[in-house]
């Protein structure tokens, strides 16, 4: 077990936790943001990030500080957190992007892991290669090896007290990804950082990023925490830590302001096309899109970075907030529908629903039906799979109604999404379920679904289904021999 990193709530797989980085003296809540920090340019100073916006810990790059001369200096010197003045745990980056984008760079893992413990890097990363989506199966298999060769390096440094990163790589092979995630999990690493996804997020390939988490997870130990490298966009934080991403890291807050683009949790704005400023923020409170255009570079630059700062964090505290009142997929639902990629996204989460489930609570306050998508969710598939339990027998009533008939043996209800159900259960989670009135077809497709499933684990029972008019396409899935009664056409 990981001693410095500790699940306190759950929800899906999302969780809150505690990393201890015991170099910083500091614990970190996650989910947690790490502003990213250019060392050659400061958008807004560490000590502000840690006193206005209570960040905990931050990112900036080895490699940069390594190869300009001055800062190289100043940092063995000084030390990180005294020449960025900031008390958080700092985590630094190796050069991996620079490998990435140049093709080549001149340092070792050796070298570069030796670097960040001496300037006091609190998380530091070997030299990995972050090989990117849709490469062939050959390149990627070669990447990972020479990935895979850097976390042995990494670990055989001397880093004393500084956590080191494992990160996990394989490109879009879901397989390799997976491969990668239980090798790394087998070294004496620490943070798990899953890498080559921001061509993914740029891209919008929302779907292929939850694949390609949701493979990494699988070769993880639910200890350990997991990094979801380049993620900065407060729009896919609810979905990416419902899939059990801890850490983001965002230097979008900063690249956008450099653009005049305004983040919000539904997507990206350029300030020349705001009206208003749709956001209750210090900046947003007291600036109109006019007054900010009318700035100066500089300081329209500043302002619009805090004001992605505020947005990021504060979508990570609703996420927080979220898992802890047990309603996660409710916000990665809402946020779905705010762009067709993430609706995508929330798509291909919930085909990884048996994988979710095995972390996901028993009980929870409420289950809200809200789309066809819910139909889908962790809860009725473990509703279906527990109806094995429940043997009945004689004749048997399932019944969308409240009522009964003594020409039955049983009468169960019937729930759609969840299907049937003995009235006893009607108290327990999710049979609690707020419904529409209006059931759409997905609903009525799930409950004949957990129909069939009480039906062939029962096969000496008989079974009458009376349904409110459901849809052929619900019917359909229904097992021949059950009796179909429409409740809709007999009270007519």
């Amino acid at each position: 077990m990981r001693e410095h990193f500790e699940l306190r709530h759950t929800d899906v797989a999302g969780r809150i936790g505690e990393l201890t980085v015991p170099r910083a003296g500091v614990t970190v809540e996650t989910p947690a943001l790490m502003p990213v920090i250019n060392p050659n340019i400061e958008t807004v100073a560490p000590a502000r990030l840690e006193e206005e916006f209570d960040a905990q810990v931050l990112i900036t790059n080895s490699y940069i500080i390594r190869s300009t001369e001055g800062l190289r200096e100043r940092a063995l010197d000084e030390g990180l957190h005294e020449m960025l003045d900031f008390s958080g745990a700092i985590v630094t980056d190796s050069g991996s992007f620079q490998l990435a984008e140049y093709g080549e760079i001149d340092v070792t893992t050796r070298e570069i892991v030796e670097f960040q413990r001496d300037i006091g890097s609190d998380i530091g990363t070997p030299v990995d290669i972050p090989t990117p989506p849709d490469v062939s199966r050959e390149q990627a298999e070669r990447e990972l090896r020479e990935t895979e060769q850097a976390l042995a390096d990494a670990e055989a440094v001397d880093v004393g007290e500084m956590l080191v990163n494992a990160p996990v790589q394989g490109s879009t092979h879901p397989d390799l990804r997976e491969e990668a995630a239980r090798n790394a999990y087998a070294t004496d690493l620490d943070v798990f950082p899953v890498g080559a996804v921001v061509p993914l997020m740029n891209s919008y390939r929302y779907a292929e990023m939850i694949d390609v988490v949701a493979a990494a997870k699988r070769g993880l130990g639910v200890d350990a925490p997991v990094h979801l490298f380049g993620a900065g966009h407060p729009m896919m934080f609810a979905l990416a830590a419902a899939m059990g991403c801890d850490l983001f890291d965002s230097a979008a807050y900063a690249l956008y302001a450099r653009d005049d683009r305004y983040l919000t949790v539904r997507g990206t704005e350029h300030l020349a096309d705001l009206d208003y400023l749709p956001c209750e923020c210090p900046v947003c409170a007291t600036h109109a899109p006019a007054d900010l255009r009318a700035r100066d570079d500089a300081e329209r630059e500043r302002l619009l970075a805090e004001h992605n700062l505020h947005v990021s964090f504060g979508e990570l505290r609703r996420v927080k907030q979220a898992i802890r009142g047990g309603n996660l997929l409710e916000l990665v639902e809402a946020r779905a529908r705010g762009h067709p990629a993430m609706l995508d996204g929330y798509r291909a989460l919930l085909t990884h629903a048996d994988q979710l489930e095995r972390e996901d609570h028993v009980s929870k306050d409420a289950f809200f039906y809200l789309s066809t998508e819910s139909a889908r969710r962790p809860e009725v598939r473990r509703h279906h799979a527990r109806l094995d339990r429940l043997p009945v027998t004689g004749e048997v009533l399932l019944t969308e109604g409240k009522g009964g008939s003594e020409a039955y043996d049983h009468v169960w209800r019937v729930l759609p999404p969840f299907g049937p159900f003995p009235r006893e259960l009607s108290d327990v989670y999710p049979l609690t379920a707020e419904t529409p009135e209006r059931v759409d077809s997905a609903a009525q497709e799930a409950a004949a679904r957990g129909v069939t499933r009480l039906v062939e684990g029962n096969p000496d029972a008989a079974f009458t289904l009376a349904h409110d008019d459901w849809d052929a396409a619900a019917l359909v899935l229904v097992p021949d021999s059950v009796t179909l009664r429409n409740r809709v056409v007999d009270t007519e």
